[in-house]
């Protein structure tokens, strides 16, 4: 008797049911290999943590914050830049399956193309979820005092995580674009450095010189900085920041996934 070889069969027009299911599975592939990782978790702490250190300790006593004390003015700030850095792995975690030659098996099986990413880009959510508890609990250390109702930061928390999300999306499609960890690295710090400096994370706008203050008043990341600081410590009117940086979010999104998911297809 003689083996045969035989294909893996197609499912077709893959259903949405269908698409969950292996993006579900996905997720929890990579959740596990963060598991057996765990310096992976640590090292996204380490520079939020030295930044945190860094102006509330150092340059703190030099900027002055509207209306409130520096450590909450900071803080939103430094949670907005941690969840950036959380997306910026995912673009590198791609282009280090790419090399790995992973991809190309998860091509070989009868799986909805798109769950790779989907799933990818949840279990990279559901890190920063944990990153950005323990980077609330060590801005409460610190002297951060949330004074609004739990709802609203909770509100704040949400729109943060949302952010990263979107922004995970920017980062598979970058890193599929370049193909190469090194390069992804590289890339993806060029772009998010002028994003969150320029910014209302760290000082507010109005101290910066013209062109930068316009850019920093529309900046996504100054939106969703102003969102969170005015949830959760309630120096300002929240809608409008809150309202901006769904507007980008959505804009981003709806270009960014089927950018990213086209690009993983000729990768």
């Amino acid at each position: 008797m003689s083996a045969t070889a035989q294909a893996i069969p197609s499912r077709g027009r893959v259903t949405l049911s269908e698409t969950a299911a292996d993006s579900r599975v996905m997720a929890m592939r990579q959740l596990r290999k963060v598991l057996r990782r765990p310096m992976y978790v640590v090292y996204l702490f380490v520079q939020p943590v030295i930044f945190v250190l860094l102006f509330r300790y150092v340059f703190g006593g030099a900027i002055k914050a509207p209306h409130i004390s520096y450590v909450n003015y900071l803080m939103p700030g430094i949670i907005v830049m941690t969840a950036i850095f959380g997306a910026l792995t995912t673009g590198l975690g791609l282009t280090e399956d790419l090399k790995a030659g992973v991809v190309d098996r998860f091509r070989s099986l009868p799986i909805a193309r798109s769950a790779v990413l989907v799933g990818r880009t949840a279990a990279d959510l559901m890190v920063n979820v944990i990153t950005l508890i323990v980077m609330l609990l060590i801005g409460v250390a610190v002297g951060y005092r949330p004074s609004q109702p739990v709802y609203e930061v909770a509100l704040a928390f949400a729109l943060v995580l949302a952010f990263a999300y979107v922004f995970s999306w920017i980062s598979a499609y970058v890193g599929l674009a370049v193909r190469d960890p090194e390069t992804a690295q590289s890339v993806g710090f060029i772009w998010v450095f002028p994003l969150v400096f320029a910014s209302s994370a760290f000082v507010p706008t109005s101290s910066m010189p013209g062109v930068v203050h316009t850019f920093a008043d529309v900046n996504p990341v100054s939106l969703t900085v102003n969102a969170a600081r005015d949830l959760t410590v309630g120096h300002a009117h929240a809608l409008g920041p809150a309202l901006g940086t769904l507007a980008w979010l959505a804009g981003l999104l709806v270009v960014f996934v089927p950018l990213a998911v086209r690009t993983f297809r000729r990768a």
